[in-house]
């Protein structure tokens, strides 16, 4: 995928004056609509990142929200690879089982992230021309943040939302839209939240728990297809919902009757309480890496991207007004983010 042109060393982007633009073309990515006025906002209180050092070394409580959440995804997907060995008949199958508890220790191999990030989360590797407007951004944040240079590294979501997927492990991603519609400023800030995600201390255990929730998000992938076919063919949609109904009742039936303890049933209803919990632990995940953002002195900056964003977008706000979305919804509204920033700035 080939980037724009290298920028003359004289141009406005360098000065900070000028946020780059994409040259449309067939074989490039689209346009990116002119950048909107920035509406100016008081700077961050001073000495806003004087103990963010402190805060970043302290295991915080996400890392307590990190374990809480992987808890359901690791009980589904190892109740799935023992599904799938129980069918194979395979007799030494418990051999399997115990492989897939230890394949965790391959994300301790940095390629293995790169893989991820790649197929997974449908990232990219930045260009040349890319990676230097990055690095100078980027430098800037990680030296207010104390994070070693080599520790992170960037790579592109080619997205127009204000910020990237969060990603677990050592990849930070920042959006397209974030690249080239922001001025240096505003990148640095957009960037300081991407990188909020990591500070914490977190950076392996966000790993792991991603590994081994993947074969529950495969059969979540699935479980969402066979849905979109339900819709499509309401008789199948019918057969289906009786069978998984009547086999998933039995089963917590079963389950009931025959484990004294009451672990093992909660953990089976997960698929029903799970989804609104693990929703809200991830907005709120957002929102405390709005603050550490904030901490790092990047509060009010981020206030007008997130602003600037939701001017250029305008025509988007107010689809998404049901409630059941909301509150299934990972990511909260920008409003949301913008007012809690605003609170969280004025109690400093």
């Amino acid at each position: 995928m080939t980037g724009p042109g290298d920028p003359p060393e004289d141009s406005a982007w360098e000065s900070g004056q000028l946020e780059p633009t994409r040259p449309p073309g067939p074989g490039g990515p689209p346009a990116v609509p002119p950048n909107p006025q920035w509406i100016q906002l008081p700077p961050d209180a001073a000495g806003a990142g004087r103990d963010a050092g402190s805060q970043r070394a302290r295991v915080d409580v996400s890392t307590a929200t990190l374990l809480l959440s992987a808890l359901p995804w690791y009980f589904w997907s190892f109740a799935i690879v023992s599904w799938i060995v129980g069918l194979l008949g395979f007799g030494w199958g418990w051999i399997v089982v115990v492989a897939w508890m230890l394949s965790g220790a391959v994300v301790f191999v940095r390629p293995v992230e790169d893989m991820l990030a790649r197929y997974l989360f449908r990232l990219r590797q930045p260009t040349l021309v890319e990676e230097q407007r990055l690095q100078m951004a980027w430098r800037q944040v990680i030296d207010r943040a104390g994070v070693p240079q080599g520790r992170y590294t960037l790579w592109i979501q080619d997205s127009e939302e204000v910020n990237a997927t969060p990603t677990p492990g050592h990849v930070v991603g920042v959006s397209r839209w974030a690249l080239y519609t922001l001025p240096p400023a505003h990148l640095e800030a957009a960037l300081a939240h991407e990188l909020g995600h990591h500070l914490g201390g977190r950076d392996w255990l966000s790993l792991l728990s991603f590994w081994y929730s993947i074969p529950a998000r495969c059969a979540l992938i699935g479980v969402r297809a066979l849905g979109r076919l339900m819709l499509a063919v309401p008789a199948v949609g019918c057969v289906v919902v009786t069978f998984v109904l009547l086999a998933y009742s039995g089963v917590l039936f079963a389950v009931l009757l025959l484990d004294d303890s009451l672990l093992l049933p909660l953990l089976f209803l997960t698929p029903f309480v799970a989804p609104p919990i693990l929703a809200w632990l991830s907005r709120r995940d957002i929102i405390r890496a709005d603050r550490r953002a904030a901490e790092l002195g990047y509060g009010a900056t981020l206030i007008q991207v997130l602003y600037g964003w939701q001017f250029q977008h305008q025509q988007m706000l107010g689809r998404d007004g049901n409630r059941r979305r909301q509150l299934m919804s990972s990511y909260p509204s920008l409003t949301d983010r913008a007012h809690s920033l605003e609170h969280f700035l004025q109690s400093r």
